[in-house]
């Protein structure tokens, strides 16, 4: 195979549109991938949907970052959601707004995208080496990596890390290239697993009884941040949209606590008033369980919470008085001890930081080398905001080594 004149390693979203930013301009490429296909991952959140992005305004759009450097915010500005929408229309698939605002193709999976995507990454000239693992660079600057034929090197005129983070590492990324970056002088902040799920140490009796089970709409906060949704409970914890939402809050205080405490209002849509008239009703000679699914309409899984959440108290659920009872309902508090593994989450947290990264996503220490994607050290909830900046910062990077091979036309 002969040397590109820029190396893409990774096939995911961020390394395709890198490749297909830079192809299109004429230059040779070549993606190489440490699987035996690419886009992985993308083609298993497609499964879910494929939520591509977010339909609110850029200006909301851009605080699901948090407090994520300038340079994140610019390249989901110059490459916003509307964008991400005609590229997927551009390739022939059409997209629709669903009652969340969330945007996703109207096949409602990845598999057409990603076809028509290779299609044209095939047509741009653009060719994939896999089973290709990077393993850094050698004396002379040029990239090395293990093949099932053995090392190989390719010294391109530049290339573009997007490596992914650590989560789901069965499909492809395992965070294996923080190691080669940290002893390159690179700084790479800690990987934690984001949109995650959480440890609790639940009774047998619960655990056996309702793992898998979802509590729908319900309430949760913690430390001020608050959020809408569903949870499920796992065998060791919880999971679901409604805790993913929370998970940097809940992670950051598990690990300054040593333990979070979740908040869970199971009825969030009953007014105070309204639910201490129903809890103050006579019982008669009714279960507790029964009492409170005929009153609230509570289900199984919401009782079996409450019955936890009282026996961590000492004390049985029937034999607490109704302002008490009020209080559970309304803030039924978890002890989170803490996030589940990072190879369960949805993403990752951390990543190459920004303070080593030229505002043309080149390393400062590497100037012909540019990361994107999960790699970089920001994080975002569920709900589009995942996929369109891996999008932005994949073409932010094709971007910037255009400047970098052709200054007169590409550069800004």
């Amino acid at each position: 195979m002969s040397v590109p004149d820029v190396a893409i390693v990774g096939a995911g979203p961020a390394g395709l549109i890198a490749a297909e930013t830079v192809a299109a301009a004429g230059f040779s490429v070549t993606v190489y991938e440490r699987m035996p296909s690419g886009a992985r991952k993308f083609l298993m959140a497609g499964r879910g949907g494929l939520n591509l992005t977010h339909s609110e305004s850029l200006e909301t759009f851009l605080t699901r970052y948090g407090a994520a450097p300038p340079l994140l915010r610019d390249a989901v500005t110059a490459f916003p959601p509307q964008a991400l929408r005609e590229w997927a229309h551009g390739l022939k698939q059409e997209t629709f707004i669903g009652t969340s605002g969330r945007v996703f193709p109207k096949a409602f999976k990845a598999s057409p995208l990603l076809r028509a995507w290779l299609a044209r990454l095939d047509h741009l000239g653009v060719r994939f080496a896999l089973r290709h693992q990077w393993l850094g660079w050698n004396e002379e600057g040029a990239l090395r990596f293990a093949t099932p034929d053995g090392e190989h090197c390719v010294a391109p005129r530049a290339s573009v890390l997007a490596l992914g983070g650590a989560s789901w590492p069965r499909l492809g990324a395992n965070g294996d290239w923080r190691d080669i970056l940290s002893a390159q002088g690179i700084a790479v902040t800690e990987l934690e697993p984001a949109n995650c799920g959480f440890r609790i140490d639940w009774s047998a009796s619960f655990r056996d009884r309702f793992e898998g089970q979802p509590l729908k709409n319900v309430a949760l906060a913690c430390k001020g941040q608050t959020s809408r949704g569903e949870i499920v409970i796992t065998r060791d914890g919880i999971e679901g949209g409604g805790v993913y939402a929370l998970s940097r809050t809940l992670r950051e205080t598990a690990r300054a606590q040593g333990h979070a405490i979740l908040s869970i209002d199971l009825r969030p849509d009953l007014s105070e008033q309204e639910l201490v008239t129903r809890l103050s009703r006579p019982r008669g000679k009714q279960s507790v369980a029964t009492f409170l699914r005929k009153v609230l309409a509570l289900p199984p899984v919401a009782i079996g919470l409450l019955h936890e959440a009282a026996l961590y108290r000492g004390t049985r659920l029937a034999a607490l008085a109704s302002d008490e009872l009020t209080g559970l309902v309304r803030a039924l508090p978890l002890r989170l001890d803490g996030p589940a593994s990072l190879a369960r989450a949805i993403s990752t947290a951390g990543g190459v930081a920004f303070t080593d990264i030229r505002a043309d996503f080149s390393l400062v220490k590497r100037p012909s080398v540019f990361v994107a994607g999960e790699m970089l050290d920001w994080e975002a909830p569920t709900g589009g905001y995942l996929l369109q900046a891996s999008f932005a910062t994949g073409i932010a990077a094709g971007q910037g080594v255009l400047a970098r091979l052709h200054p007169v036309h590409f550069g800004r």
